[in-house]
């Protein structure tokens, strides 16, 4: 009994030493930091991973618990000089060795092939640019243009062998992704394809050259896969209605499926970019993403708080979208006399919350009173613009702010936003102010939303040509 009790005391300390998961040593001959830092890309960031200290002999030690997932790393001072890695399909268990006068062309690795071939590719292309720099001072400009172009031909090649001859090394496929697709020029029956055809093609194949569902993607500089993702949103499907980018952006989500961190961050980041949009329509979009993800299951990596945050105001947008019809809201002017936003005269009415405290509300809404006041006859328009802080103070500040700005208009009627038929902030989310709505009174439905004065003025040109059809 004795022994068995001495042999359990002997292995518990060891049994509550967990092994790291990775253990990387760096040796930089010359080198006099006191200190390196371990860390990695992320879509368009770079973040900190670990820390390690020179032992004196130019020795940095990284190890821990935390998980390193497949993406490029690097080594970097205080003074922005670094070098970067690879960890893909591999335990982490490396060794790197290098001298203090060139970091990466001198570097030599044990225990990662994977490494290996990424710095036989880097100091193939780095020999390739320095040639251009060494050029630049013995050729004229002609000259160095002409060998200049040589070399990036060379530098092409490079990585088409490259990415030949180690289809499964990380660069390879990190390189493979940057590759433009090759968009056909002719038909099966030889006649040229259009324009609208070869668009067609890029939407249809943008990714082909793009592995969305390996993880290492995540974790790379910003040019290899954030990038191409925010061209395709932004350049690519500019002006295109929600009802061609939904099936889009469920195409490229699904097919990142099986990678986890990358589906993770396309999830949030689209959700996020339409939810920031000030494009109106696209609120739509926002709305469909969270009720296709968030609240279907397919986001468990989130919080339960933030998916609850995001279907609870989903919904409420989806109330508020474009072609809707408005909530009913009844309020009180200066008078106390009661307003109706479903029995307002005219064909459409403006509707606004907004407060003289706000900033943006004391800068947009006289403009967006001067439109008005030049549109309200030719089109037959109302407004009905709520005061969103009701407070005693503040109403002081907004008659003040009326009768300063002259905004007397008998179709412009200013509310009180202390007493209504229903929760207003709670029915419309106002969370920020000025917000801004057009309604067309006959069905009661939006026509435009996240107006300033700008827009309502073009809103209201396009309604006049409309009128005079």
């Amino acid at each position: 009994m004795k022994r068995l009790l001495l042999a359990i005391l002997i292995l518990l300390p060891l049994a509550g030493m967990a092994k790291p998961t990775y253990k990387i040593s760096l040796k930089i001959d010359g080198n006099n930091d006191s200190m390196m830092l371990l860390c990695f890309y992320y879509a368009q960031s770079e973040r900190i991973m670990d820390t390690a200290y020179n032992d004196g002999k130019g020795n940095f030690l990284f190890e821990g618990n935390d998980t390193l997932h497949p993406g490029l790393y690097f080594f970097t001072n205080n003074r922005n000089r670094y070098v970067e890695f690879v960890v893909y399909n591999e335990k982490p268990n490396f060794k790197f060795h290098t001298d203090n006068r060139s970091w990466m062309m001198n570097m030599k690795v044990k225990g990662s092939r994977q490494n290996e071939i990424f710095y036989n590719y880097q100091r193939a292309s780095e020999s390739l640019y320095r040639e251009i720099e060494d050029h630049k001072s013995q050729l004229d400009s002609a000259a160095l243009a002409e060998f200049t172009a040589t070399q990036h031909q060379r530098i092409d090649s490079l990585k088409m062998d490259f990415i030949t001859r180690y289809p499964e090394a990380m660069i390879s496929k990190m390189m493979a992704s940057t590759k433009d697709i090759d968009v056909p020029t002719e038909k099966e029956d030889g006649s040229k394809t259009t324009p609208r055809e070869r668009y067609d093609y890029v939407m249809d194949h943008y990714f082909d050259n793009m592995p969305l569902d390996d993880d290492f993607l995540i974790r790379t500089p910003k040019a290899v896969f954030y990038q191409r993702v925010i061209d395709y949103i932004e350049k690519y499907m500019r002006n295109w209605p929600p009802e061609m980018i939904c099936p889009k952006l469920d195409a490229l989500i699904d097919r990142a499926e099986p990678a986890e961190e990358v589906q993770k961050w396309l999830i949030y980041k689209l959700t996020d970019y339409y939810l920031q949009s000030n494009v109106m329509v696209y609120d739509e979009v926002y709305v469909h993403l969270v009720q296709r993800y968030f609240a279907t299951g397919k986001a468990p990596w989130f919080s339960p708080s933030m998916i609850d945050e995001q279907i609870e105001r989903a919904n409420k947008w989806e109330h508020l979208l474009v072609g809707r019809e408005s909530p009913e809201l009844i309020l009180f002017d200066t008078n106390h006399y009661a307003y109706s936003l479903h029995r307002m005269k005219g064909d459409y009415t403006i509707l606004i919350f907004w407060s003289p405290t706000c900033g943006h509300c004391r800068e947009i809404i006289p403009a967006v009173y001067k439109v008005f006041e030049e549109y309200q006859d030719s089109l037959n328009m109302t407004a009905f613009a709520i005061l969103s802080e009701p407070d005693e103070a503040t109403i002081v500040k907004w008659k003040k702010f009326l009768a300063d700005h002259k905004m007397t208009s008998h179709k412009w009627v200013n509310l009180n936003g202390g007493e209504a038929n229903v929760d207003w902030r709670e029915v419309y989310d106002i969370t920020t102010t000025p917000q801004i709505y057009m309604i067309e009174n006959k069905n009661h439905t939006f026509i435009a939303k996240k107006l300033n004065a700008q827009i309502l003025r073009e809103i209201c040109k396009s309604l006049t040509k409309q009128s005079q059809q």
